[in-house]
C-alpha cells in the first residue's frame, strides 16, 4: 500500500530554512550557479550547522501519539539538485533528524510539489517560493534571520503562534482598516461580531495542530498555540466567536491594541511566530524565530 499522510501535519521546508547555507548562497549570488555547485560538493562532508528554523523542527518531529507513532511528517523541499543536496542530506543524518524524504528541484521553485506531498506548510527562506506558494493556495512563510536562530526556548512543548487577520483570518477586516482607519474598523467589527470571519491561509495549519493537541491530555499536550494581535476591545469579539464556530481550539490570545508584540512574544516562548506584516516581523524576529505571510491587503 502506498504511504499516506492522512493523520499527520505535513511540513514542507527548504535547506535554507532548516540549516545556515549563508555562506553557500552568496558564493551563489556573487559567482552563480557553477560555482555554488562546486563549493557544495568540495564541502559535502563538512556538516551544516542549525539553521533559524531547526529548533522547530526538532521539536515537530518528536510528537508522538499514544503508540509512539510520528503525529508529523517533515519534509525536504530545495531548490538544489540531488548531487548539491547531498551535504543537505549529510547533515540531517548528522544531527538524527527523522527525514527521509525530499524533492530537490535543480534551481527550480519546488513549490508545485506540495499538493503531491498533502503538505499543510511550506517554510522557507526564499521570498519568490513563499509567494507562490500561497498563491497556490497552501499556508506558507518565509523564515526571517533571527537573534534567536539557534536556541530553542526553554519549554519542551512544541509552542506556535500566529497573528489574526490575514494570517488565520482572511483580510476582509484588514481591508478595513487599512482603506478607512482605526474608527470604522472598530465599528465594523461590533456590528459583525456575531458573523464568523472566513479562513485565512493558516486556518488549515491550526487545525491540523488541534487535532494533535484533540489526542493528547490538554493539561500536559506536547503543544500550545497562541494568537498575538494588535486588536482590542470590542474587536476581540468576533476573533472569539470565530474560533468557536471553527470548533478550533487556541490556548492563549494575547489582544495588544498596537502594543508591540515582540516581549509578548518572548513571555510566552514562541517557537515560531507568523505574521503577515513586515514591519511587525521585523520587530519580532529580535525576540523570537518569525515567518513573515506575504498575504492580505498590506502586501498587495
Amino acid at each position: 500500500m502506498p504511504v499516506k499522510f492522512d493523520d499527520k501535519l505535513v511540513v514542507a521546508i527548504s535547506s535554507r530554512a532548516l540549516f545556515d547555507l549563508e555562506e553557500g548562497h552568496g558564493i551563489f549570488e556573487q559567482q552563480g550557479v557553477d560555482a555554488y555547485c562546486q563549493y557544495q560538493i568540495e564541502h559535502e562532508n563538512d556538516i551544516l550547522e542549525p539553521g533559524v528554523a531547526f529548533p522547530l523542527v526538532k521539536k515537530l518531529l518528536a510528537l508522538k501519539d499514544s503508540q509512539d507513532q510520528a503525529q508529523v511528517e517533515v519534509i525536504l523541499i530545495s531548490r538544489n539538485s540531488a548531487d548539491t543536496g547531498l551535504r543537505v542530506f549529510n547533515s540531517i543524518q548528522h544531527h538524527k533528524l527523522d527525514m527521509t524524504r525530499a524533492a530537490f528541484t535543480g534551481g527550480e521553485s519546488p513549490y508545485r510539489y506540495l499538493k503531491a506531498f498533502t503538505a499543510h506548510l511550506f517554510l522557507s527562506a526564499d521570498p519568490e517560493d513563499v509567494h507562490k506558494t500561497l498563491e497556490a493556495g497552501f499556508a506558507a512563510a518565509t523564515i526571517l534571520p533571527s537573534n534567536n536562530s539557534s536556541v530553542s526556548n526553554p519549554y519542551d512543548q512544541l509552542r506556535i503562534a500566529f497573528d489574526g487577520d490575514a494570517v488565520l483570518f482572511s483580510d476582509e477586516a484588514e481591508k478595513v482598516f487599512q482603506q478607512q482607519g482605526l474608527e470604522a474598523f472598530t465599528t465594523s467589527e461590533r456590528e459583525a461580531a456575531d458573523k464568523p470571519l472566513l479562513g485565512g491561509p493558516f486556518k488549515s495549519v491550526l487545525a491540523a495542530l488541534h487535532k494533535i493537541q484533540s489526542e493528547h491530555d490538554p493539561k500536559h499536550g506536547p503543544i500550545r498555540t497562541a494568537l498575538f494581535t494588535a486588536r482590542a476591545a470590542p474587536a476581540h469579539e468576533r476573533v472569539i466567536r470565530t474560533l468557536r464556530a471553527w470548533d478550533i481550539r487556541i490556548d492563549e490570545a494575547v489582544f495588544l491594541g498596537g502594543m508591540d508584540k515582540g516581549e509578548f512574544l518572548k513571555t510566552f516562548g514562541a517557537d515560531i511566530f507568523f505574521d503577515d506584516q513586515q514591519t511587525h516581523c521585523d520587530s519580532t524576529r529580535q525576540h523570537v524565530p518569525t515567518g513573515h505571510v506575504p498575504s492580505g491587503v498590506v502586501n498587495g
